[in-house]
């Protein structure tokens, strides 16, 4: 019987299923872990919250024909990679191996945003409940990511440092179905990690639109965006 090691903690036990669910693991190590699920209860569990808590991710995309050239690329990719192991009799397949899942990633082309937005959640210590990934309009690149353990203070998370001009400034801006307009969550400096209290706004809720624009160092004189998106997106509960 393969169980995990005596001193394994349950935070490590979790992020070793966290890592086996994104697919982010070396082939030795996966093979480790996918022996120990015969028999480890404790680690199928791990695995099993993983993929139902991931699985809300994929309302991030809509599912889209992809060109006759992109999939069969995708097909041989996949095919590219290790034997599928063989699953405990107890447990469906994973989604993360469904190849429906992965023709929506393909057609949306939106596979790294997802990546990206998942494995933010590999590295906090309280699950969040809402995640946004925040793209920019154009090139659909991922800037940023809000992540919510609770409905009333999001945290957001930049991905790489942008570049704003001397004379302008990031304004960050949130706004949910009925609201009669947006509401600013204040300035934002490039590369800098914010917790923001949500005290004075109704809760989360999915669905809920998040945008960065630039406007002036002062922030918008109107009290609503008055310069161009930078970065976008909406709220995606996750568990």
């Amino acid at each position: 019987m393969i169980t995990g090691p005596a001193d394994e903690t349950p935070e490590e036990r979790d992020e070793l299923a966290s890592e086996y669910v994104l697919g982010t693991l070396s082939a030795e190590l996966r093979s480790e872990v996918q022996q120990r699920l015969r028999d480890d209860a404790e680690l199928r569990t791990a695995v099993d919250t993983w993929e139902r808590r991931l699985l809300g991710l994929t309302d991030l995309v809509e599912p889209t024909t992809p060109t006759a050239h992109l999939w069969p690329r995708v097909e041989r990719s996949v095919a590219a990679l290790e034997p599928r192991p063989l699953q405990p009799a107890a447990q469906p397949s994973s989604w993360w191996n469904l190849l429906p899942l992965w023709r929506a990633l393909a057609g949306a082309g939106l596979t790294a945003t997802l990546l990206l937005g998942a494995l933010l959640l590999t590295q906090t210590t309280v699950k969040p409940t809402y995640l946004v990934v925040l793209v920019g309009p154009q090139d659909k690149a991922p800037g940023w990511v809000i992540q919510a353990s609770n409905p009333r203070e999001i945290q957001l998370i930049p991905l790489g440092v942008v570049e704003v001009p001397a004379d302008k400034a990031l304004e960050f801006w949130t706004k949910a179905e009925g609201w009669q307009g947006p509401v600013s969550l204040g300035l934002v400096k490039p590369g800098q990690t914010l917790s923001i209290p949500l005290d004075k706004l109704p809760p989360l809720v999915p669905d809920q639109l998040f945008e960065l624009t630039l406007e002036n160092p002062n922030g918008s004189p109107i009290g609503k965006p008055t310069g161009p998106i930078q970065f976008i997106g909406r709220a995606v509960k996750v568990i």
